[in-house]
C-alpha cells in the first residue's frame, strides 16, 4: 500500500523550495569554483616545480663551467709566473750569454764552439754512435 502525501500549496512552502534550490545552486558554483582553483594551482605548481628542475639544471652547468674556467686561470698564473721568472733570468747577462751560446752558437771572439750530441737524445733518436 502506498500513501501519497499531497503536498501543501501555501506561501511557506514555495519559499521553502526557492530557498533549497538557491542553495543547491550556491553549492554547485563553489564546486565549480573550487575545481577552478585547484586547477589554476595545479598548473601554477607544475609552473614551478619546471622552473625549479631547470634553474637547477643551469645552475650546475654553471657551476661546471666556473670550475673549468677556474682550472684554466690556475694554469695561466702558473704560465704567467714562469713568464715572469724568464723575464727576471733575461735581465742576468750572464743568462743570456749562456742562452746564446747553448741554443743559437753564438761565441765570443776568439772561441770555438763544439757540439757534442747527448748520447740520451741519440738513444732516443736511434742514432748509434760508434
Amino acid at each position: 500500500m502506498e500513501h501519497k502525501i499531497a503536498s501543501m500549496d501555501n506561501a511557506y512552502t514555495k519559499q521553502k523550495i526557492v530557498k533549497e534550490k538557491i542553495i543547491a545552486r550556491r553549492r554547485k558554483l563553489l564546486v565549480r569554483r573550487l575545481t577552478l582553483f585547484t586547477a589554476v594551482a595545479v598548473v601554477i605548481s607544475y609552473i614551478l616545480v619546471a622552473t625549479l628542475i631547470s634553474r637547477n639544471e643551469q645552475l650546475a652547468a654553471k657551476q661546471q663551467q666556473k670550475a673549468g674556467l677556474e682550472q684554466k686561470v690556475k694554469e695561466i698564473d702558473k704560465q704567467q709566473a714562469l713568464l715572469k721568472g724568464e723575464i727576471v733570468k733575461l735581465k742576468d747577462n750572464d743568462y743570456i750569454a749562456k742562452l746564446a751560446r747553448s741554443e743559437y752558437f753564438l761565441s765570443e771572439k776568439g772561441e770555438i764552439i763544439f757540439n757534442i750530441p747527448n748520447s740520451k737524445k741519440n738513444a732516443e733518436e736511434g742514432d748509434v754512435s760508434y
